[in-house]
């Protein structure tokens, strides 16, 4: 067995290493003669040291998964080029349920994080183990949704999985795996965060997961690429629409024009599931979906609509004085109805 692991840590190097440069471009600082090039090289030329340390790095909740292994995901086995090694830091049993995958903006506005925390906290409670990439913005906000519902959430670095990036997610990774989710890296332990290997990760999160839903997106969104990777792979894709006027919204709308399905609540995702995992769907333990209202009697409110609207229009749609509007907003930015943004005030619920 151990020679046979050896192997597999072997051939999970070279393809984590070595295969990106024969895929499309790389860009020239990680290729260049330098500290990075040089750390590779030196994983490559000491390949029996890596190999003695990758083996000594295992640990009850830390796991080598090989292509071979009967642990390794079904969905992921099936895609194109999956990982032929995975790292994998906490419970291995995260792996195993249907997992739907929430991804988007790094910047995201107020509505798109509570989105993508509501989604995910509510298909958590069903019983979906909720799989994105640990990133700034939408990701940290569906993983801080599932563990927000109790449920399991999976985090696919791009980087080793020994190094957590960004710094800041420390404490919610040390969450994830002590809520019983896991992270999963095929970058060897040590790498450090590369731009390309980004993208290419792309594809286990899209590969892991039932589908994949875009919760808010630019149109140079990253997330755009795990929604074609989940297409590639036969896999859902489904996004949330928003304001004709959020540039952070196209990337969405461009998907449902691709075909992507438009989902408004949790329940439609999960109507579209029910479909494609019958069985497997209908042993989650699943718990109806209180969905919240948007309907509201507060004037200030039915005035704002959905974009971001400034003090000045407010006083002219609804005619109040301009401190009568002031402490109104007050009141509901003290609720969490409403958030100032740059160029006025966004409702939030």
């Amino acid at each position: 067995m151990s020679k046979h692991l050896e192997a597999w840590i072997a051939l999970g190097l070279h393809s984590a290493l070595c295969r990106p440069w024969f895929e499309g471009p790389v860009p020239a600082d990680d290729v260049a003669p330098g500290p990075l090039l040089a750390a590779r090289k030196e994983k490559l030329e000491n390949l029996d040291a890596y190999i003695e340390q990758t083996l000594n790095w295992q640990a009850p909740n830390r796991h080598l998964l090989t292509w071979a292994s009967p642990h390794y995901p079904t969905l992921l086995r099936q895609i194109p080029d999956p990982p032929p090694l995975l790292y994998v830091t906490g419970d291995l049993q995260a792996l195993s349920g249907p997992q739907l995958a929430i991804v988007g903006s790094r910047k995201p506005t107020p509505t798109g994080r509570d989105n993508a925390e509501a989604f995910a906290k509510a298909l958590a409670e069903m019983g979906l183990a909720i799989t994105s990439g640990l990133a700034l913005g939408i990701d940290a906000a569906a993983h801080q949704g599932a563990l927000a519902g109790k449920g399991v959430t999976i985090a696919i670095a791009g980087t080793g999985v020994d190094r957590v990036y960004p710094a800041q997610h420390r404490k919610l990774a040390h969450q994830i795996v002590e809520s019983g989710g896991c992270l999963v890296s095929e970058y060897p332990l040590g790498s450090p965060p590369l731009p390309h290997q980004f993208p290419r990760r792309n594809r286990i999160i899209s590969g892991l997961s039932v589908g994949t839903l875009v919760v808010e997106a630019a149109l140079s969104s990253g997330s755009l690429i795990t929604a074609r990777q989940a297409l590639e792979q036969g896999r859902e894709v489904f996004a949330i629409p928003g304001s004709i006027h959020n540039p952070m919204a196209k990337g969405c709308h461009q998907l449902i024009r691709q075909g992507a399905k438009l989902v408004e609540t949790a329940q439609d995702i999960l109507e579209e599931l029910a479909v494609l995992l019958g069985q497997q769907l209908q042993q989650l333990e699943l718990v109806p979906v209180s969905e919240p209202e948007s309907e509201t009697d507060d004037p200030l409110l039915q005035q704002m609509g959905w974009d971001p609207v400034d003090t000045d229009t407010l006083i002219e749609r609804l005619g109040w004085p301009a401190e009568q509007v002031a402490e109104q907003l007050l009141a509901l930015e003290l609720d969490g109805r409403v958030q100032a943004v740059p160029g006025g005030f966004l409702r939030r619920r």
